[in-house]
């Protein structure tokens, strides 16, 4: 089959690889019908984060089943299935607890002798666990399957955060970041009943998705004056709720200097590049909690499924460039200029 790799930074290619096949009872074989690429994967792209020349990439996905193992009972060939961007046991202490991306046994798309999602079969380990099945209409509705990949990842993440910053209503919440999953964080916030949503964001047409998804304000500035912005939109005091979405020192210590004291920050953004960005004695002073981390998104999607199925939330419009199999190095090369803000893949 074809699959994306990885070679060095900005060397991505798409080449032949073994098909992939059911090793364990367990298993299910998934031929991809739409993947996408995250912004995370731009860290191994630019060459912030290791990677083996050769390794296999992408964590989100959906498609068909083609085989089970013996043991498989939850889905069966021929299931339109989507999956999270990790695989879990579902029986763990963890997984029990619904921190699945903790499982004793769980393991990333595209970590070393897995395959990735940017290809066109997948080999899913824990089917049953891990895969949840979708209705088998959506196969044909291209807007709807673009909905249903974001749960793979994204939509879920974004959730996690609105989660953790204690998105409801009679609150505020602001957004760090404009990227997909800032956006979906919008949506989350809004979901979850939140009276006010303020996006930070400079690029007008992921601020134009940012209001379409239900941001009340929207303010440009970064930095000293992003703060300062926040805190006349909310009579000095800052945020009750704050979604950081970026990962940088930077974008921490926004978020922390836009939230109301006694507030929350729910941060998702994969730390990268830089320290921290937090002051224990700030957050102590002004009672600022912190929560957040990798999201356990197969914990989220049974919630967030009958929503995207029935048209409450659709978070497709993060989908702004598709490319086939084929042109995933050039899609890349997109979200890495942001002239894309985020590339599905489907052929």
């Amino acid at each position: 089959m074809r699959a994306t790799t990885i070679h060095a930074p900005f060397d991505m290619r798409v080449e032949d690889v073994p098909d992939p096949v059911v090793r364990n009872p367990g298993d299910a074989v998934v031929r991809v019908l739409r993947s996408c690429i995250c912004g995370s994967d731009l860290w191994a792209y630019r060459g912030e984060s290791a990677r083996q020349a050769g390794q296999r990439i992408g964590h989100e996905f959906l498609g068909i089943v083609e085989e089970t193992g013996a043991e498989v009972t939850g889905v069966g060939r021929g299931d339109l299935v989507v999956a999270p961007f990790m695989w879990s046991d579902g029986v763990c202490d963890y997984c029990r607890e619904g921190l699945t991306t903790s499982c004793e046994h769980g393991g990333f798309w595209g970590s070393v002798g897995s395959d990735g999602g940017q290809g066109e079969a997948v080999r899913v380990p824990f089917a049953d666990a891990t895969l949840v099945a979708l209705p088998a209409e959506a196969a044909s509705d291209d807007r709807l399957l673009a909905a249903l990949l974001a749960l793979s990842d994204v939509m879920g993440t974004g959730h996690h955060a609105a989660l953790g910053a204690g998105a409801r209503a009679g609150v505020t919440v602001a957004v760090v970041g404009d990227g997909a999953v800032g956006l979906c964080g919008v949506l989350a916030a809004k979901r979850l009943g939140a009276d006010r949503i303020i996006a930070l964001g400079r690029h007008e047409a992921r601020t134009d998705i940012a209001r379409r998804f239900g941001a009340t304000d929207v303010v440009a500035e970064r930095g000293d004056a992003a703060v300062e912005a926040v805190r006349e939109l909310t009579r000095g005091q800052g945020a009750h709720a704050v979604v950081e979405a970026v990962g940088t020192e930077q974008s921490m210590r926004t978020a922390v200097s836009i939230t109301r004291d006694g507030g929350a920050i729910g941060f998702v953004g994969v730390p990268h590049g830089s320290g921290t960005g937090l002051d224990l004695s700030v957050m102590f002073d002004r009672n600022i909690a912190l929560r957040g981390g990798v999201a356990p998104v197969r914990t989220y999607i049974p919630e967030l499924l009958p929503d995207v199925l029935d048209g409450t939330i659709d978070p497709s419009p993060v989908f702004d460039l598709t490319v086939g199999l084929e042109g995933v190095p050039d899609g890349y090369k997109a979200m890495d200029e942001r002239t894309a803000l985020k590339v599905m893949v489907a052929d």
